[in-house]
């Protein structure tokens, strides 16, 4: 789980597996392969492997949100 102030941001990563991410709490902004989106609470989102992608936190609070890689397959 990231906790990110508000303001915090992660800006151009890119990972050799899909990831996934939910946000818990607070309002967290992904840009993903220059689209940019705005999950609601409880909304997955799938980062797809080799997407440049960014994330930030968007809120006046601070949020919380879950994040998960695929497994690699032999």
């Amino acid at each position: 789980m990231f906790v990110d102030r508000p303001g915090q941001c992660w800006e151009d990563f890119v990972h050799e597996t899909d990831e996934l991410v939910a946000v818990l709490e607070g309002e967290m902004e992904f840009e993903v392969a220059g689209q940019v989106t705005r999950p609601r609470i409880g909304e997955e989102l799938l980062i797809p492997a080799g997407a440049v992608h960014s994330a930030r936190n968007v809120g006046t609070i601070t949020a919380r949100w879950l994040y998960g890689y695929a497994r690699r397959r032999s």
